[in-house]
């Protein structure tokens, strides 16, 4: 037997571990199973390669909960330790023995799948456990060794009569971690990090049904048997070749990695790159709906599939986030700040790899099922729009397949509305004017005007589409968007033509006076504009700069500070040639004249949804006299 102390090189390494080293206690259990996956497949490895003569057989990784002792096992059939190697690899605190591993077969071990995290990792049973042994003998002829710490700097070495090859790891749980020796809660810790490890995980045993005995009768039961129960499946569908699975494999695994999600996803995106970066994974795009916050943090990101994490910001581009699935990549820490995989190249690399793969897949869809793509637009343009946002990279890709509604259900790309509105909707400085709405039912008056005129009125509904509107006409030349609201049609889109107001500068004079007088709110500015009189004689709009800063500001982002608490601000346009407000000016009674002009700024109310409440009530009142 031999005695020592563990050669660290701070006296007090073990409260650090326990408080800083991790932010979360729960992950000692995945990091325990890491090391054990380790060890059974450097021994897979050697194996293969004649190094180790033992048989390799189907190994398991076993772990047991013992409630009345207080322990938990992790038991491995992997390549063991002998005692100088637990010397090597446990008392060496954050000595690495996958890292030397790689490094000595670096031709052939790059592919084993090894995690690489032993060291500390181990460590991080004492955040949960008040003593730790490990018991293992190695596959080598050499005595087994058991080795024992009781949380201090002072450990045992001693032989061990342990004679099957592999480590058991026992956990001696400390009195505020017994959490930990609840079944319910282990099963929990192995489905959320261990569930897709590459080698069985067995926790305990469930019964299952066998088939029923030829000739038996209706009513006999099914005979049952006692059967491991493994907790994870080794090889899931992001660790195969692309050309290995059909799609309903992809929806099976998506059904797996979300058991509670009922609708399908909509495509699929399978990564698989090995320069200058690892990365394999999957990725799925559901069906979204206008909310930028509710889909987030369903990417799940793995290690050698070992569960890290499903906050994946500063890894998957930020547009990307609400998509789901998985990323596997063994060149991403597992335990660092959230600053520094920001700053990490590698980590910058697989950004952008990712960025150009989701381009690239939605380029193939749209080129090769343009029926289907407009089908799902719908479903997927709040991602699009976030990305020609956000990423320049991707702004310019997706350019070209980005799609333009309009609100009779016809797609463009940009360059095909360009071409198509441009005779009819080129203004008097040569500037194209795109014309939108952004809620079909509420601004229907305003869209049947322009669509009388020949006008293409495009469905801009996303909550994050005056943004994009700022970038495309910063990014386009000579554009501009205008919503169908925000002034009369004849002022959408100016054209040399004006037209001749029936009253004089006078008369006009009086009018305003007039309407001022009766209309008081301050949210209206009066405008008396000569158009054709069979146009509206009152119509209120919003001035397109004042609402879309407005709407920025409210989803972040816009030029001025404050817009988003500012009052709605209203355009009142009155038609000077229509023949009602003739009846207006020329009215005598002052009654008449003010109902007549509540009467006409309410039906101009109505018809852009702003008439609510006490308004309403006091209109239709007033209609059914009027129309006694």
């Amino acid at each position: 037997m031999s005695q020592g102390k563990i050669n660290v090189s701070v006296e007090n390494i073990f409260p650090l571990i326990k408080k800083f080293l991790y932010s979360d206690h729960e992950i000692f259990l995945r990091e325990l199973i890491s090391n054990a996956t380790d060890a059974t497949l450097k021994l897979k490895h050697l194996t293969s390669i004649g190094e180790a003569k033992v048989e390799y057989g189907n190994p398991k990784i076993e772990i047991k909960v013992d409630k009345e002792g207080k322990k938990i096992h992790i038991i491995d059939q992997g390549l063991g330790m002998t005692s100088d190697e637990v010397e090597k690899y446990i008392n060496q605190v954050a000595f690495s023995g996958a890292e030397e591993f790689l490094n000595k077969y670096e031709d052939g071990a790059k592919d084993t799948g090894i995690i690489g995290h032993f060291g500390l990792g181990f460590y991080s049973a004492f955040m949960v456990a008040e003593k730790v042994e490990i018991i293992t003998k190695s596959f080598k002829e050499e005595p087994a060794a058991h080795w024992s710490c009781d949380g201090s700097p002072n450990f045992t070495l001693e032989e061990s009569k342990k004679e099957d090859r592999g480590t058991e790891i026992i956990l001696h749980i400390a009195e505020d971690s017994t959490e930990f020796l609840e079944e319910g809660r282990i099963t929990e810790l192995l489905n959320k990090y261990n569930k897709f490890m590459p080698v069985p995980i067995k926790f305990g045993t469930k019964t299952e049904t066998l088939p029923k005995p030829e000739g038996a009768k209706e009513e006999d039961e099914a005979p049952t048997q006692e059967v491991d129960n493994i907790i994870n499946n080794p090889n899931p569908a992001w660790t195969k070749q692309p050309a290995d699975l059909e799609d309903e494999d992809y929806k099976g695994f998506y059904r797996e990695l979300y058991p509670m999600q009922f609708d399908e996803p909509l495509f699929h995106i399978h990564l698989n790159v090995d320069y200058p970066f690892n990365l394999t994974g999957i990725l799925y795009f559901p069906k979204l709906t206008n909310d930028l916050n509710v889909q987030k943090d369903k990417i799940q990101l793995y290690q050698n599939q070992v569960f890290v994490t499903d906050n994946v910001e500063g890894i998957v581009p930020e547009f990307l986030t609400m998509l789901r699935g998985v990323i596997d990549s063994p060149d991403i820490p597992l335990n660092v700040s959230r600053s520094y995989l920001q700053a990490d190249g590698a980590v910058k690399k697989i950004s952008s790899y990712i960025t150009r793969k989701v381009a690239d897949k939605l380029s193939s869809l749209f080129k090769n099922n343009r029926e289907d793509f407009e089908a799902k637009w719908n479903d997927i343009k709040i991602v699009i729009e976030y990305g020609m946002l956000s990423e320049d990279k991707f702004f310019d890709k997706a350019d070209k397949f980005a799609l333009y509604p309009t609100v009779d259900g016809s797609f463009f790309t940009f360059d095909e509305l360009q071409e198509k509105i441009k005779a009819n909707q080129t203004d008097k400085d040569d500037k194209l004017v795109i014309l939108y709405a952004s809620d079909k039912e509420a601004q229907h008056s305003y869209i049947e005007a322009a669509k009388t005129k020949g006008y293409e009125v495009l469905l801009m509904d996303s909550p994050i589409i005056a943004h994009l509107m700022q970038k495309l006409e910063g990014s386009k030349e000579n554009i501009t968007f205008v919503r169908v609201d925000s002034d009369h049609v004849d002022n959408l889109i100016k054209k040399e033509e004006n037209q001749i107001s029936k009253l004089s500068d006078e008369e006009k004079e009086t009018l305003k006076t007039d309407l001022e007088k009766t209309i008081e709110s301050k949210s209206y500015t009066i405008q008396l504009e000569a158009m054709d009189s069979s146009a509206s004689p009152f119509i209120i709009t919003e001035p397109e700069f004042m609402r879309r800063m407005k709407e920025m500001q409210q989803t972040g982002g816009g030029g001025m500070f404050g817009m988003g608490n500012m009052p709605e601000m209203y355009n009142l346009v009155v038609n000077t040639n229509h023949e009602l407000v003739s009846e207006i000016l020329n009215t005598k009674t002052a009654k008449k004249k003010e109902r007549l002009i509540n009467q006409s700024l309410d039906l101009a109310k109505l018809s852009k949804g702003l008439l609510k409440g006490a308004e309403l009530t006091e209109f239709i009142k007033r209609s059914y006299d009027m129309v006694k």
